[in-house]
This record gives structure tokens, sequence and C-alpha cells, in this order.
């Protein structure tokens, strides 16, 4: 059978995540001899910028990358808009290609991979990357109350299943999601579900191959203090519990009193810093900077263990924060809450850090009281190789490489 692969994404490629998590894989697919046509929406500041870095990607991974324009405005029938671009184009290059396998990055993109697969008779992969109408509703992002956006709901809530019984193969991020997915009652038949969660490059967030003075330089400037320094590394936004997290840190400076956090974020500074105010944070003890990809990895590397608390919910079952596996890749301890994903059970399979249950005082203090500084047990060894073995990026392209063997019969 062909090889030649259509893979979509609503996500672009010139955004932060298509550079972490879909760009890695698709230059491994290639390199196994796979024929990778991608489809992306771009947003017009990020693609003017980062363009031409996208198209040296791809160039040398012999990856066809056709770009297409994302449209913001107005809601809604913005979305509707770009998916019919995209069924055009994707239709117009199946002609010319004659595709194998659509491979649909989240819900969206499925309509068209199911449909294909339908009309066309091409096989259809539906990565779903998390229950996203879920999301969508869980986040604030659709109000059901709104009856359009409970339409909507609805549809995709509909679509889902068909999503899950009429592809090829589904790729769920998290082992909590498949189990999930097994305790469904099914009319008919589910696809078979593969567990890939959000890898990270083990090369480039690897203490080793970075530079030892460039990582004193950041420890000096950030926390000149004989004291611990967190981090915390992302956006922050809908899921990402702010408040808690600076909750808890106040709990921190109370044993360790000239303990510092460092936010390595493009956020506004100005919002972390009320939310810092709100929590009893003094100004002095939060450190707030911005940085490219390359330089995240000496930022973790000069923090001592890392802090991210998300909101738990049902959607979040299928969650695999990519944080997680870049953390634990730069060796480093992590402080998180449990109800997201496989998040505590990694941490706790490989000794990895602390995992909090409930968000209050007395579960923030015992957490404090178990954190000793100096860290006197250093098993960063332990948790590099948990990263390496749960979120290795060679042992994703090899799941991803195996289910298209399964779905394609050809090796």
């Amino acid at each position: 059978m062909s090889k030649e692969v259509a893979f979509l994404s609503y996500d672009g490629m010139t955004d932060p995540l298509g550079q972490s998590q879909v760009l890695p894989y698709l230059k491994g697919l290639s390199a196994a001899g796979y024929s990778i046509t991608l489809f992306s929406f771009e947003k017009a500041e990020r693609y003017e910028t980062v363009r031409a870095t996208i198209e040296s990607i791809c160039r040398e991974a012999n990856i066809d990358w056709r770009p297409m324009h994302y449209t913001k405005q107005p809601p809604v029938l913005s979305t509707v808009y770009d998916l019919l671009r995209l069924n055009r184009a994707v239709k117009r290059a199946h002609k010319e290609k004659n595709f194998a396998l659509l491979h649909c990055r989240s819900y969206l993109t499925a309509l068209i991979g199911k449909g294909m697969k339908k009309k066309q008779g091409t096989k259809f992969l539906f990565d779903m990357r998390g229950f996203w109408a879920d999301e969508r509703v869980e986040g604030g992002i659709w109000n059901i109350k709104n009856p359009l956006f409970n339409y909507i709901y609805q549809f995709f809530k509909k679509q889902e299943r068909k999503f899950f019984t009429e592809a090829d193969h589904t790729i769920s991020l998290t082992y909590a999601g498949k189990t999930l997915l097994s305790k469904w009652e099914w009319e008919k038949a589910p696809a078979p579900v593969e567990v890939i969660p959000c890898c990270v490059d083990t090369d480039l967030f690897n203490r080793k191959n970075l530079k030892e003075e460039e990582i004193n330089a950041i420890r000096k400037r950030i926390q000149p203090n004989e004291a611990p320094l967190l981090i915390y590394v992302g956006a922050i936004g809908t899921w990402y519990m702010s408040k808690e997290m600076l909750d808890f840190f106040q709990v921190f400076l109370n044993k360790f009193p000239l303990a510092k956090l460092l936010f390595v974020t493009q956020e506004n500074p100005a919002i972390i810093h009320q939310a810092a105010i709100a929590s009893g944070v003094e100004e002095s003890r939060i450190s707030i900077y911005s940085a490219q990809r390359k330089e995240v990895p000496y930022y973790i590397a000069a923090a001592d263990s890392s802090i991210f608390f998300i909101r738990p919910s049902f959607s979040k079952n299928a969650s695999s924060p990519t944080k997680q596996g870049e953390i634990m890749a730069m060796g480093k301890s992590i402080i998180c809450n449990s109800g997201v994903g496989d998040t505590a059970d990694v941490v706790n399979k490989w000794h990895a850090g602390w995992v909090c249950d409930t968000f209050t005082t007395e579960k923030y203090q015992h957490i404090v009281n178990a954190y000793e500084w100096p860290l006197q047990a250093d098993n960063s060894t332990e948790i590099r190789e948990g990263a390496i073995e749960f979120y290795g990026l060679t042992e994703g392209i090899k799941r991803y490489t195996k289910v298209y063997q399964e779905i394609l019969g050809v090796s």
C-alpha cells in the first residue's frame, strides 16, 4: 500500500506547540519512509517571523508543508470557513498524491478525516489530543447556556463517538483517557487505542548539553541568595491555577523566606504580579522572564524544582502536560497536583517530586515540611530516565510508526 500520508492540524507549525509537538514526530515518520504532506493553519504575525525556520525544517525532513491562513473572526463562522478551505485543499492534494492515510490532529480536522474515509476510502487516524469539546466547556470557552454553543457542543459529542468507532486507530495522550474510553458503552466496537503522551526532545532538554557557566549566570542573576529557586514554565491561563500555586509558595516562604519563584512565560508580567499580591507574596520573591525554546532548558537547570497546578476536571483525564516531560528530562523534581492525566502516576513511579491531592494550606504545609534544601537525595538520574522512558521522542516516534504500520499494512 502507498505510504502517502496527509497530516491535518488546526494548530500552526509556527506556534510553539507545532514546533514541539508536531514537527518532531513528523520528522521521525518521514525518516521511517512515509511521505508526509502537512496542512496547518498559521497566524499572520507568527507566520511572518517563523516561516523561514519551519520551511527549512520541513525541507530538510522532506515534508511537503502546505500552510493556510488562520481566520480568527467572526467566531464560529471563521472556523467553519477554515474547515471548508481545508477540505477543498486536502481533496485537491488527494487527486495529486492519492493519500493512503489522513492523520487528523484533534476533533476539527477529524471531521475531514471521517468524511474522506467514507467518500474516498482513505484510512483515518484520530489523534484525539484530549476530550476537546468538554475542554471547551470546562475551560469556559463555550457557555452551553448559549443555544449556539450548546448546539456546537452536542454536535461534537455526537461526532466524538463516530470518530472513535469509524477511525482505523485512535491516539490517546494518557492511559487515564484510554481507561475512561474502555468504560463507555459502545453500540459499535471502537477503534484500537494507542497511548502516546506529549513527548519531549530529551537531547534539547539535557543538562549535559548545556553550558554550566550560562546556567550559573542565570542562577546568580535570579537567585543570589543561598535559598531555593522554584520555577514555573509556560502559559498562565484557562487551566493553570496561578492563585493556588502562589498560595502554596506563600506557605513555602514561611520555611524558606529567601526563596524565589521564577516564571518563564510569554504572559504579561502585570497579571502575575497582581496574582502574587492577592496571595500575599512580596513582589521581590517573584521573577518573570520571557525565553525562546532553546533557552528554556537553561532556566530549568538553574532552578531547584518546578511547580505547576492544573485544574482537574473530566477533560483533564486525557491531558498530558508537555512541561512535565521537559522538566523531568532535566532531572528536576516537580510539585504538581493529581487528577490530570497520568501526571501523578508518573511522578510517583519515578520518585520525581510531590503530588498535591487537595488545594489546602494543610496539604501545602505537608509538602513543604517534606521539602529539604539543599536537596539531600539526588535522584535526578532516575527522574531523567523516567522522562526518557515515558516521554521520550524516540519512543513516541516508534509508537506512531507502529500505528502507521498496523493501519497501512506496510513496514
